[in-house]
């Protein structure tokens, strides 16, 4: 069996007691040096390892301080079931910033079924916990389907939610396709959410059908570290030997 490195060794001896909450949140790690010396290596490999707990997120380096034992982070759990097939934002606070009208990009058309260039009705919303922006949601939908009426984004009532809207307009949804991922957060998002561009970030694409046709689809942001997806899903119970058959 090939030796661990050392910078690995070392890495776990610290990460230990950071889990087992030995080393609580706030706590100073010994210093590069310091490290070195307790532990009989080089400052290379002491380095390497307090890096290395820096990409896992158990601490963060403080310029002129020090390392120290990073706090965990609030996490916030995003209801991908809910009745109304909203943004599914749970306990967040939304906050619309506006609905325009733009052309659909190559990318958005093949999800809309669209040509390149027909017109869209982009919305945009933040989920937010205590002002601070937790998650983006940004919504994409045809405005051949409600152009002319008083279904639109713009004209609706500000509580009319998606489905009851375009089900009003004759486009009554019946089904609902989410694809999750993660990708790198770009400018634009990370200038809206307040973060640095280039984080890991859940993507979540959601698309609504009426009939064979998509009606809506949208993504919804949110920090990897932040975010978890829950899903509830109802099974069919099976009938026990015995039990009256269902009619």
């Amino acid at each position: 069996m090939a030796r661990q490195p050392r910078y690995l060794w070392l890495a776990q001896q610290l990460r230990e007691p950071i889990l087992n909450g030995e080393m609580p949140p706030g706590t100073r790690l010994p210093s590069r040096t310091r490290l070195a010396r307790s532990y009989r290596v080089s400052e290379q490999i002491s380095r390497t390892a307090l890096r290395l707990l820096v990409t896992e997120g158990l601490v963060e380096s403080r310029p002129g301080s020090g390392y120290f034992v990073r706090p965990a982070p609030e996490l916030f759990r995003l209801c991908r079931t809910d009745s109304s097939s909203g943004s599914g934002l749970g306990g967040l606070t939304r906050e619309t910033l506006g609905t325009e009208q733009e052309r659909c990009s190559p990318a958005l058309s093949a999800r809309l079924r669209l040509r390149d260039g027909d017109p869209v009705y982009r919305t945009t919303s933040r989920g937010l916990s205590s002002e601070v922006p937790i998650t983006l949601h940004r919504s994409w939908e045809p405005a051949a389907l409600t152009a002319g009426t008083q279904h639109t984004p713009f004209g609706s009532a500000p509580d009319t939610g998606l489905i009851e809207r375009l089900g009003a307009a004759g486009h009554p949804v019946d089904r609902v396709v989410e694809e999750v991922g993660v990708r790198a957060l770009r400018d634009f998002e990370a200038s809206l959410l307040d973060s640095a561009p280039g984080i890991p970030v859940l993507v979540v694409e959601r698309t609504h059908y009426s009939g064979n046709r998509p009606v809506e689809t949208s993504d919804l942001i949110g920090s990897t570290e932040q975010c978890r997806l829950l899903y509830k899903l109802t099974l069919a119970r099976a009938r026990r030997p015995g039990d009256p058959r269902r009619r």
